[in-house]
């Protein structure tokens, strides 16, 4: 873990930045980036040591912000309506931009991307960072487009400025934080009677990543920022379907598990993780006990509930 560095992060209210913000603020000097439309988050980041500073990444130049940050991880994504690619392409790469031009001094920058770059092969196909790009995924169609974009952005700057970074395509994460992830997500929407669709032939397979493990991984992977901008997948060690995924955690809250078979269904990847093991070893928390512990966090009554029976 690092010490005595000056990090910035974006996206620090979310679900994926914000355990890492938070376990660096330990030993660390932390920004974090936001529009901070929520008071009382940004009243929290604060209170566990963190500084913030409001950035609306589609408006503001960073004129004000300190320019000796040591590292940076930018999480943030202006995700627009799924309709407007331009926008959705301009907002993210044109902050991307900024950043990283007004922290051209850092010793590393983590750009989170994202698996649905990867164009859609076989569901059991085990993704490399090298394989074709070019998703398209139905429910947010803007989404691989704009990360797609803002990978290239990325790596421009990257080698422009001479600024040593990491692009990491995000698998399935989850944790305490923000919303809890997808999973938590669907299983919100299956407590509430609606049944969560799934693929008419095969399953949706993908490699869930524990919040705890991003935190953890994250200095290994600033440690393995190059010029030219290194791309590694940042996934789970556990290969599982969303079905099973649902499935186990509908038992653990007590509820019926609702699917129905179609066309249209919120598509996953599975990565090949040789690249991350070898830059920032295995993970530790596995999918049940982290899906359990997540669960029991953000839907206790049920938890208990279902204990108590």
């Amino acid at each position: 873990m690092l010490n005595g560095k000056k990090i910035l992060v974006t996206g620090a209210t979310g679900q994926v930045a914000r355990p890492v913000a938070q376990a660096l603020a330990e030993a660390n000097e932390v920004w974090c980036l936001g529009r901070f439309a929520d008071r009382e988050a940004e009243r929290q980041l604060v209170a566990d040591g963190m500084r913030t500073w409001r950035w609306d990444m589609s408006a503001d130049r960073l004129d004000g912000l300190p320019d000796d940050f040591t590292h940076v991880l930018h999480s943030a994504m202006y995700r627009g309506d799924g309709t407007d690619f331009d926008t959705a392409v301009e907002v993210n790469c044109v902050a991307a931009g900024r950043l990283m031009t007004h922290c051209r001094s850092a010793e590393a920058f983590l750009y989170v991307s994202s698996g649905a770059v990867y164009a859609r092969q076989s569901r059991d196909h085990r993704h490399r960072e090298t394989d074709p790009l070019g998703a398209e995924l139905p429910w947010l169609p803007t989404y691989p487009v704009s990360k797609i974009a803002a990978e290239g952005t990325v790596r421009a700057f990257a080698a422009t400025l001479g600024l040593p970074t990491t692009i990491a395509r995000l698998n399935i994460a989850y944790g305490p934080h923000g919303h809890g992830g997808m999973p938590l997500l669907l299983l919100k929407r299956m407590l509430g009677g609606a049944e969560i669709e799934v693929p008419v032939d095969g399953q949706n397979w993908c490699n869930p990543i524990h919040t705890d493990d991003i935190a953890r991984q994250t200095p290994l992977l600033w440690q393995a920022a190059t010029v030219p901008a290194r791309v590694v997948n940042w996934a789970g060690d556990d290969v599982v379907s969303v079905q099973e995924i649902l499935t186990y955690l509908a038992d653990l809250a007590g509820a019926p598990a609702r699917f129905r078979e179609s066309e249209v269904t919120r598509d996953t990847h599975i990565f090949d993780n040789t690249v991350r093991v070898s830059l920032a070893g295995r993970c530790e928390v596995d999918w049940r006990t982290g899906l359990r512990r997540t669960l029991a966090h953000h839907l206790p009554e049920l938890v208990s509930a279902q204990a108590s029976t």
